[in-house]
């Protein structure tokens, strides 16, 4: 086995792109409201060559807005489900649709597929372009049919830092507890991308910010894979993952 993915443990797909909101932390820089995404039968073929010869421990789908693409996400964590990884999460704003019927049957789809914790991206930056209403009932959806929801908040600097988008994330998450959805430890921003432009005052110039979700390139413990199949210098629609991961070098 190829000594730099001998402890790899974990698949990312990056879904799409495409977003439903337009926030000012976001790492990415602006998205648009359509894109490429990954297909539903990669993806999950990804997943079982990747579990057949790993003993991978989580699979997460995240975006952009992955819903936005709901059959991908199905089918890599239906995928991950059948193949016994313990982990399978879903980070997401919660907003692809106003439509009810659609957001029941959404949350019913992620159900069936085994998705068993959803990170609810919900803070002062979502929230400045998406209505807390319909996430709320998604929320409500997905964890009446028992599938653990966890508000996932974005803060500047630290939790701790005091600045007015902390206290208006604080106060959406209060929103949420009182649901009993409640957080998990979110995540800091680093200011790249989005947040370097509209938030860099935040933050000490004289410092370099690191993105802490870098790996090691000489120990992978988590791959992750673009919506246009991109992986390691490698790319799935065209090369199959497992030789790659057996080709990777740093």
């Amino acid at each position: 086995m190829n000594q730099y993915v001998k402890n790899l443990k974990r698949i990312e797909f990056v879904v799409t792109y495409a977003c439903t909101g337009r926030c000012k932390h976001c790492s990415e820089g602006s998205h648009s409201s359509s894109g490429a995404y990954i297909a539903p039968e990669v993806a999950a073929r990804a997943v079982r060559q990747v579990a057949s010869r790993f003993s991978i421990a989580s699979v997460m789908t995240f975006g952009g807005e992955p819903l936005l693409c709901p059959e991908t996400v199905y089918a890599a964590h239906s995928a991950a489900a059948k193949a016994g990884v313990a982990r399978r999460q879903l980070i997401t704003n919660g907003f692809f649709s106003r439509d009810s019927g659609k957001i029941r049957d959404v949350a019913q789809g992620l159900a069936r597929a085994g998705v068993n914790d959803i990170l609810l991206s919900v803070d002062a930056f979502h929230q400045e372009t998406i209505p807390l209403e319909p996430v709320m009932e998604f929320a409500e959806a997905a964890a009446g049919l028992g599938v653990r929801v966890r508000a996932h908040p974005a803060w500047v600097v630290s939790r701790a830092h005091e600045n007015p988008y902390n206290r208006r994330t604080a106060e959406i998450v209060v929103e949420f507890e009182k649901m009993g959805i409640f957080q998990s430890n979110g995540n800091n921003i680093v200011p790249i991308g989005n947040a370097k432009k509209y938030l860099s005052g935040y933050y000490d110039a004289d410092m370099d910010y690191t993105d802490p979700y870098e790996e090691d390139p000489a120990d992978i413990r988590a791959v992750c894979i673009d919506p246009d199949g991109k992986m390691l210098g490698g790319n799935i629609y065209r090369t199959d993952i497992l030789k790659i991961l057996e080709d990777y070098a740093p």
